[in-house]
């Protein structure tokens, strides 16, 4: 009795003497055992765990006990989970924080050794209780909340559960990453346990897929802040020098990661269970999160945080974050140009990452959104400190398009050429320099020209007929006859970056006659080369010929075309290259010396000729004499005819009706080049560039080579319904023994003679001279087949009148004499 009165009922409270009876005693020399005879057995083991001195832990032996009763009655474990939180509401509520910290331990160890169907009633007490201590205001128990949590979120349950809820604990583990407490070390901890905490909740509701959906909007808008939030304060994020590409060194223990280290992890290991609808839902928030912590102008933060999305997320989702930072780009065209560079910066860094993956129309896509957003900034227009912002913000586009084009394939950068091509104002009509066009539609197609030269870089040729493609020519040339000297320059530069097959354009950037210290690298006579030469050569060489004849050209402007002429005599190794380019050169030398030009202007282009004619002088070694004795005597009389070029020379130097020795002779070079393989009557053809200025805007199909024009002489097979016409031949016995005698040989030089003759006609033969010989060969013919056919046409015999008989051979003779079908056809039929 003594003892039952010294245990049980010597007792600060009250209500300590109620509890010890009520509860069994842990002292073996009580006499109250008989009390809790009377209570379930689930309630007796779990009371036992408990020690009389919360400083001596769980009591081991009792634990084993209740995990033995726990796993062979799993009806039991709601139970035990009930009363467990029921001890730890009235612990926590008179601050026994070692009980309640066993509570916790004693919950951890049932969750991790039980796996019974009916867990989920059980884990809805465990809930109940961290809640409780995340409630608390003691950040030990928050802390040991946050444990026990990060446990139970590592179980990958049998059953889901369809009524769970995670509202609170996202609501409380993000404000925990948010902690200000005074003191670094608990603040320190509070912010890890949050995240933690957050990335546990991340864990076990992706798992659950029959459960609550984590990556509902108002989940996110509060994990993903709370991420960003323990990262951005960091100096490595701000510096730039965190390893995007890999995740954070998982060989550190939990207790030496900072928290931004933490967040890294989570951010990571949230973005790569992301899925394409899911996506959205955590880049939104990102990018407000950015747009309220003003983060976009020093944006060294936005571009690791962005890397570290597009490193984690799956491959085939990255082109939805483009997609999305475009649509927010979208959003802010009406913020100041400062933050509007930021975010396109950001997209130019992370664009490259995505590139691989677009497929298809999402190509097209990028490049036009990024186009609009150029053609948008140009319209917009500002001046002032805010012009000078805007052209950083349109240079940062222009370079987002270059690093998405260089990770493209080649065939969609060809696509891509053309489409931005198709986007540039005057690309479809030929510009007469009559137009007046708006500074916005100028500046646009500065803008625009600059981005296809941009991709133009990023592309390397192979065979010019797949880069030069029919469309992107035309538009190209007509381009580069514009009145604006900068757009002609531009085109010019994007010429340079699609021949330039063997790096040549960095060794020809200024005219010179000292051609063998350059060290150019030759290309190979190719096949599909001489026919994209044959098929398109003509156009090219009309537009340097045009541009040598602008007054307002500049010195880069000759610069430019001379580089197009050498290269186009290194990369494209074909005999009608040099003839052709000899042509123009007579062409733009007899410009200067007739004076159409001024005076500067013919001093660059005789320089221009001088330059070019020594690099063909190498190349066709008849030549080299010539060419020599004329840069001799330039260099004794007239040094300013040759290279290098100047932007300003004196007015008073001759340089229209130059002495002929110090002018290369056209004649000279005819007769020379006779001997060789070259064509030389190609050097008679003039074609006048007039005719291009002035061309139909239509005008899709290049100018042809004549070489390449083949003439049908009859092509009635091809019309259904009317009979093949014979060739009228005269047949003798000479004729016949001819077809007999004569060999295979014979007949092909015959026939490549008649072709000859016929080029030869086409090409330097007038219009009216060719209609008269045609007219000479073929008088009236038309005429003449009109007249045979209505002939044959049986007469119609008249409907008979009452008063007078006629017969049919008399209305035939009336139509015979009136001829009404013979109608006079003007001459445009004849030919």
């Amino acid at each position: 009795m003594s003892s039952f009165l010294r245990c049980c009922f010597r007792r600060e409270r009250l209500s300590d003497v109620v509890e010890a009876v009520a509860v069994k005693c842990p002292d073996a020399a009580c006499c109250c055992g008989c009390c809790s005879a009377f209570r379930p057995r689930y309630k007796r083991l779990v009371d036992n765990i408990f020690p009389a001195i919360p400083e001596d832990g769980l009591v081991k032996p009792n634990m084993d006990k209740l995990m033995w009763y726990a796993m062979n009655s799993p009806d039991k474990l709601d139970r035990i989970g009930d009363y467990l939180a029921h001890r730890l509401y009235r612990d926590i509520n008179r601050r026994k924080t070692g009980y309640v910290i066993i509570s916790m331990d004693a919950l951890d160890q049932l969750l991790v050794s039980c796996h019974a169907n009916t867990l989920n009633l059980f884990v809805e007490s465990f809930l109940q209780m961290v809640q409780k201590l995340l409630e608390s205001t003691e950040p030990a128990l928050q802390l040991r909340a946050t444990q026990s949590f990060e446990k139970f979120a590592n179980i990958r349950e049998d059953t889901p559960s369809y009524h769970r809820r995670y509202d609170f604990l996202v609501s409380k583990f993000s404000s925990m990453c948010y902690s200000s407490e005074d003191n670094e070390v608990i603040r320190k901890q509070l912010r890890t346990a949050g995240i933690k905490g957050l990335q546990g909740v991340v864990r076990k509701t992706d798992w659950d897929n029959l459960g609550e959906n984590i990556w509902l909007p108002t989940h996110m808008e509060k994990i993903v802040p709370s991420l960003l939030y323990n990262m951005q304060g960091n100096k490595t994020y701000v510096e730039g020098t965190t390893q995007t590409g890999d995740a954070p060194d998982n060989h550190q223990t939990e207790g030496e990661r900072e928290p931004h280290v933490l967040a890294e992890m989570c951010l990571r290991e949230l973005v790569s269970r992301a899925t394409y609808g899911k996506i959205h839902n955590v880049v939104k928030p990102l990018l407000i999160h950015l747009d309220h912590e003003g983060l976009w102008v020093n944006n060294s933060f936005a571009v690791q945080v962005f890397k570290i999305l597009m490193f984690s997320i799956q491959v085939q989702y990255s082109i939805t974050v483009i997609e999305l930072i475009m649509s927010h780009l979208n959003e802010k065209s009406s913020e100041p140009a400062q933050i509007r560079t930021g975010i396109a910066d950001v997209l130019s860094k992370i664009i490259p990452i995505a590139a691989g993956e677009c497929i298809g129309p999402s190509v097209i896509e990028i490049i036009n959104s990024l186009l609009e957003h150029i053609r948008s900034s140009v319209v917009g227009g500002a001046s002032g400190k805010e012009g000078s912002a805007e052209k950083i913000y349109q240079e940062t586009l222009i370079h987002a398009l270059g690093e998405y084009a260089n990770h493209l394939p080649d065939y969609q950068k060809i696509d891509s050429m053309v489409f931005i091509l198709n986007k540039v104002p005057g690309s479809d009509r030929v510009d007469d320099g009559g137009s007046t066009r708006s500074e916005a539609e100028v500046k646009l197609q500065h803008l625009l020209l600059k981005s296809l030269l941009k991709v133009g870089t990023k592309y390397t040729t192979e065979q010019y007929s797949k880069t030069f493609a029919q469309s992107f020519l035309v538009r190209l040339m007509r381009l580069s006859v514009s009145s604006d000297a900068a757009v002609r320059l531009t085109v010019q530069q994007i010429l340079h970056t699609l021949i330039d097959r063997h790096q040549n354009i960095e060794k020809l950037t200024k005219p010179t006659l000292e051609i063998t210290r350059l060290g150019l690298t030759l290309g190979k006579p190719v096949r599909q080369d001489v026919n994209f030469w044959k098929k398109s050569g003509n156009e090219i060489l009309l537009s340097i010929q045009e541009n040598c004849e602008f007054a307002n050209n500049t010195l880069a402007n000759i610069e430019a075309l001379y580089a197009t002429l050498m290269l186009l005599l290194t990369e494209i190794r074909c005999d009608d290259v040099i003839v052709d380019i000899l042509r123009v050169l007579f062409h733009v030398q007899g410009m200067g010396q007739g004076g159409a030009v001024s005076a500067v202007a013919a001093i660059q282009l005789h320089t221009l000729v001088a330059s070019v004619m020594v690099v063909i002088s190498h190349l066709v070694s008849t030549l080299k004499d010539h060419v020599s004795a004329v840069i001799k005597l330039r260099s004794d009389k007239a040094p300013h005819l040759l290279p290098e070029l100047l932007s300003h020379y004196d007015s008073n130097l001759p340089h229209s009706n130059l002495p002929e020795d110090l002018l290369f002779d056209n004649a000279k070079v005819l007769d020379l080049l006779a001997g060789t393989n070259l064509d030389e009557k190609r050097l008679n053809a003039s074609v006048s560039s007039i005719m291009r200025r002035h061309s139909t805007t239509q005008h899709t199909s290049s100018t042809m080579d004549i070489n390449s024009i083949s003439v049908e002489v009859d092509s009635a097979c091809s019309s259904p319904g009317l009979p093949r016409r014979s060739l009228e031949e005269e047949i003798t016995f000479e004729s016949l023994k001819k077809v007999l005698t004569e060999s295979p040989e014979q007949k092909r030089k015959a026939d490549e003679e008649r072709r000859k003759q016929i080029t030869e006609a086409f090409m330097t033969e007038s219009f009216e001279a060719l209609v008269a010989k045609i007219q000479a060969k073929q008088p009236d013919t038309l005429q003449n087949k009109l007249t045979e056919i209505f002939n044959r046409l049986p007469p119609a015999c008249p409907p008979p009148q009452p008063t007078t008989a006629m017969s049919c051979d008399t209305a035939a003779g009336l139509a015979a004499s009136s001829s009404n079908y013979q109608l006079p056809y003007p001459d445009i039929f004849i030919y």
